[in-house]
């Protein structure tokens, strides 16, 4: 408990123009964040205006990232305009990471009124890279437009924005936080750093059968070895809870440039994994975007399918390039002969 309610502030500011989100968030170069004055103080602010007040006093909200440069920075920010802001309880993941999904999960876990996730998904990370804010609305889905063009017209108009500057909190360690606040908006705020896979690997444990995906896995007829599966979810989930080999989980540690790579699992960026199948040496191999939405699963022979999203997304748009994408790797890779597109 800090000593002594801590002061909210409010700052003028001047609006930008060019902060329309879509449904996938405000994407732009990591430096207008970091370095324009208030830019995202004036989009965050923006955000919790497009909130009743009566709705947002009091509430719950998640916070959490895929870890790229610059996330930990946004989120103290974040923390301290929620605050100022009327939110009462505030459930962010374990040095600011919880992928998309695992937001959307805890959202609808805590009736939360929402999440704001700071990730620009396949885009490059780090200081010349690329950052992004997005938020969803209390069913754990993406704002509509209705909503981001609501956040758009107050972002062009805005004034101020309300901020609690003393509030520090360590999102290192794990644990609920108790601050007195010098409003009677919400006079306190609740603030929890939480494990950032526990609460998606429940909601899986209660979908899929682990004992039998574990049998799978690491019994006696299980695959080759899966390859290069990413990210601390994998990690906890495959191999921990399901017995994959621990080499099968490559990349999997946060990094705020991606180490140098980019994180989009298309033919160009995830090639090393296709030609890794190629050899026979894996049955499946699979790779994800940054915020672990996206992703492309790769079999033996090295046949690159996109993952659900984008399958759902495809096969709705006729204009599609899917089926000529999956007819050039039918034809380029060997033993494919038998696949119907």
């Amino acid at each position: 408990m800090e000593e002594g309610p801590l002061p909210l502030l409010t700052f003028a500011t001047a609006p930008y123009h060019d902060q329309k989100p879509g449904t996938s968030g405000l994407r732009k170069k990591t430096y207008y964040f970091e370095a324009k004055p208030y830019y995202l103080e004036n989009f965050i602010q923006s955000i919790f205006f497009s909130i009743d007040l009566k709705d947002r006093q009091g509430s719950s909200l998640v916070v959490g990232g895929d870890g790229r440069y610059f996330n930990k920075s946004a989120i103290e920010t974040i923390v301290q305009m929620a605050a100022a802001n009327g939110i009462g309880r505030l459930v962010i993941g374990q040095n600011g990471i919880l992928s998309t999904p695992a937001v959307s999960c805890i959202i609808r876990k805590i009736k939360a009124i929402g999440g704001i996730i700071l990730t620009a998904s396949h885009n490059p990370g780090g200081p010349n890279g690329d950052f992004g804010i997005k938020f969803n609305i209390s069913n754990g889905g993406p704002a509509p437009e209705a909503i981001t063009d609501k956040i758009f017209q107050i972002s062009k108009t805005i004034e101020e924005y309300a901020i609690c500057p003393d509030l520090k909190v360590d999102l290192g360690v794990l644990g609920k936080q108790q601050f007195d606040l010098e409003t009677s908006l919400s006079p306190s705020q609740a603030l929890e750093i939480v494990d950032s896979v526990e609460a998606y690997a429940t909601m899986l444990r209660n979908i899929f059968d682990f004992n039998a995906l574990k049998e799978l896995l690491s019994g006696p007829n299980r695959p080759k070895d899966p390859y290069r599966f990413v990210g601390p979810y994998v990690k906890k989930i495959l191999c921990e809870e399901l017995g994959a080999p621990a080499n099968s989980a490559v990349n999997c540690v946060p990094l705020e440039d991606f180490g140098g790579h980019h994180p989009d699992p298309n033919l160009t960026y995830a090639a090393d994994l296709v030609e890794t199948m190629k050899s026979g040496e894996h049955d499946f191999g699979a790779a994800f975007d940054g915020d672990g939405v996206g992703q492309s699963c790769r079999w033996e022979c090295g046949l690159l399918l996109p993952g659900p999203r984008r399958l759902m997304s495809d096969c709705k748009d006729p204009s599609s390039d899917l089926r000529s994408e999956l007819n050039y790797w039918k034809t380029l890779l060997e033993g494919n002969s038998s696949v119907e597109i």
